[in-house]
């Protein structure tokens, strides 16, 4: 009995040996041959593998005058494995930081949540963007630093203090950018806002890398193999705007003191001229290691300076949007360019009013336009809505006139190439049967035909009507990029996107629009050098009302197409129609007149009083 337990207990041992023994040689194989991580360690050992940053493509306005260019900068990289044993009091010293803030940033360095894929073995962003002066001073003390080293990098720099809002800025990533894409790591920079943000894959280029020989102490002994794995960084491409840097500080000069926004934008090609949000700020508070604490006391601001108001902000268009009634009446065959009626100073049916100024009564559709009646354009839709012979119900009207709407480039992001775009509202039957129990009409909803009620608009959208017009019933998408150097703008914004009303029907409200500024309420956008169509908007708001303009000129060979938006800034004329046809005159005129500066100081001068009401 003893001699079989003996036998069974050696063979168990035997088996149990072969078994770690097969254990061992599968995790051998593992490390050596299947995971790279001991090769990696080694390598790090051996190598250091610096990276070379491409520099960033240069942004030029439609002029070829440099807005966005670089400057060298130099970050502090940190080996955490090689940097045990420095005097840090030194290095603080060095640096002009405090011990807390030495001590703060090595545990951020290690923490693997704020900074995915850290590695003890390989170089760590320590401290950001030092200037040619810091880096100086640091540089003859660097020696006394094992395991901290200078990376060249070059950062962005404004050539001058406009177009914030469209150029956007450059900070560091976030976690989330390294986990979206792995052409970053931990200390890279990335577009945050604007044209930096949107085109950031074509102005950033591909890295370099450089392989560097070290010896058991770490210290370089030249490139590996004579820098045969070497790799030359690739610059960004060059970005062409088709803003005029002019006549962006122009605006920016107009609405100094006001909230709100002017674009223009060029009919031909749907190129955006200038594109002004109001309060502004100037870009060169987002550059360098302040870029941070910049950022928090604007987003603090409760007039909302980084809110760019011409694509995020979302507002009535008032009798701007008068022109999309007309043409859907026109198309739809409720009226025709003879169609008169009445206006006893509004809209009166049923016990509902809609007040009117006065003008002559009864009016057809051009001078309606010239006019801005509110009586005309509130009957149209109320035939439009009320027709049973052309629509089943009203259900039925108000998908049709909806669609008009979207053709025209209202209720959807048009796709301009800025993050951040709003689409308005253009409400749909759903909406008005789900708020009133599917118990509505015409007469329920007709504030949406002189643009009030639930109907909303971007800046953006109106300057983008206007360029329809001008075009006589299509229009390019609007868009910041003229061109980009060795690269292709998206076909999206070389493609004519029409409307549903045929072009023989824009030639009406072309005439209408060339009428309110020769003798009704755009008269103070009348020019003796070139012909000017306009439209006034006054929208009604919970407190003062707001001033818009739409317009473009010369009216048979348009150049420009324009919205202004100035928050409480009271009737069409006061503030819209006069900035509107200041910015006009400078675009095609390449100037203003003295007379024209004198007002441009007067406007420039003149401030809305906003209180401290938070927006």
């Amino acid at each position: 009995m003893g001699k079989y337990d003996f036998e069974n207990r050696k063979y168990v041992i035997g088996g149990a040996a072969v078994f770690i023994v097969i254990v061992f040689l599968i995790r051998l194989f593992t490390l050596q041959l299947m995971s790279d991580d001991y090769k990696k360690n080694a390598d790090s050992n051996a190598f250091l593998k610096r990276i070379k940053y491409p520099s960033r493509g240069i942004i030029t306005d439609r002029n070829g005058k440099l807005l966005v260019y670089n400057q060298p900068a130099y970050d502090i990289m940190v080996v955490m494995r090689e940097q045990i044993g420095v005097d840090t009091a030194d290095l603080c010293q060095s640096l002009g930081i405090t011990p807390e803030f030495y001590v703060k940033r090595m545990e951020e360095i290690k923490d693997r949540r704020r900074n995915p894929g850290y590695s003890s073995y390989t170089q760590q962003l320590f401290m950001s963007q030092l200037s040619a002066e810091e880096f100086s001073v640091f540089r003859e003390k660097l020696f006394r630093f094992p395991g901290f080293y200078i990376q060249k990098r070059a950062i962005r720099q404004y050539q001058y203090s406009n177009a914030a809002h469209v150029l956007g800025d450059v900070g560091e990533v976030s976690a989330a950018d390294i986990e979206k894409d792995d052409y970053y790591q931990s200390g890279d920079y990335i577009g945050k806002l604007g044209v930096e943000r949107y085109y950031e894959e074509q102005l950033r280029g591909e890295k370099g890398i450089e392989i560097l020989l070290r010896d058991a102490h770490g210290r370089i002994q030249g490139k590996y193999m004579d820098g045969k794995f070497d790799k030359d960084p690739v610059p960004g491409k060059d970005l062409t705007l088709g803003l005029d840097l002019k006549l962006q500080a122009l605006g920016e000069r107009l609405m100094q003191g006001k909230l709100g926004s002017i674009v223009a934008i060029e009919p031909s090609t749907g190129e955006i001229l200038c594109m002004v949000s109001s309060p502004t700020y100037d870009p060169h508070l987002m550059v360098g290691r302040m870029r941070g604490k910049n950022h928090q006391t604007l987003s603090k601001d409760l007039m909302k300076p980084l809110l760019n108001r011409a694509i995020m902000g979302v507002y009535p268009p008032g009798s701007t949007f008068k022109p999309t009634q007309a043409l859907t009446f026109l198309q739809e065959g409720i009226i025709t360019p003879q169609t008169a009626f009445s206006c006893p100073h509004g809209f009166h049916y049923r016990g509902l009013k809609v007040g009117c100024h006065g003008h002559a009564s009864p009016i057809n559709l051009v001078p309606a336009l010239g006019t801005s009646c509110n009586g005309y354009f509130c009957w149209g839709l109320f035939y439009m809505f009320g027709n049973r012979t052309k629509y089943k119900n009203v259900q039925e009207a108000m998908t049709r006139w909806k669609d008009y709407m979207v053709s025209m480039g209202f209720g959807y992001k048009l796709g301009v190439d800025l993050p951040g775009e709003k689409r308005g509202l253009i409400p749909n039957a759903q909406f008005y049967d789900k708020a009133y129990r599917g118990s509505w009409n015409g007469l329920t909803v007709i504030s949406i035909s002189i643009g009030q009620g639930e109907v909303n608009a971007t800046p953006l959208q109106i300057a983008n009507l206007a360029a329809t017009i001008a075009n006589r019933g299509y229009y390019y998408v609007p868009h910041v990029v003229k061109s980009i150097k060795g690269g292709s703008l998206d076909t999206l914004y070389s493609r004519k996107h029409y409307t549903m009303t045929d072009s023989k029907y824009y030639n009406y409200i072309v005439a209408g629009m060339r009428r309110a500024v020769v003798g009704g309420t755009c008269r103070a956008a009348n020019s003796p050098y070139y012909e000017v169509c306009g439209k006034t908007g006054t929208a009604q708001n919970r407190g003062h009302d707001h001033s818009a303009f739409m317009g473009f000129a010369p009216m048979n060979n348009p150049k420009i197409a324009i919205a202004v938006y100035v928050e409480n800034g009271g009737w069409g004329a006061d503030y819209g129609v006069p900035l509107g046809a200041l910015m006009m005159e400078q675009y095609i005129m390449g100037k203003l007149s003295p007379e024209s500066e004198k007002k441009a100081e007067e406007f420039q001068n003149r401030r809305i009083n906003y209180g401290n009401e938070s927006r």
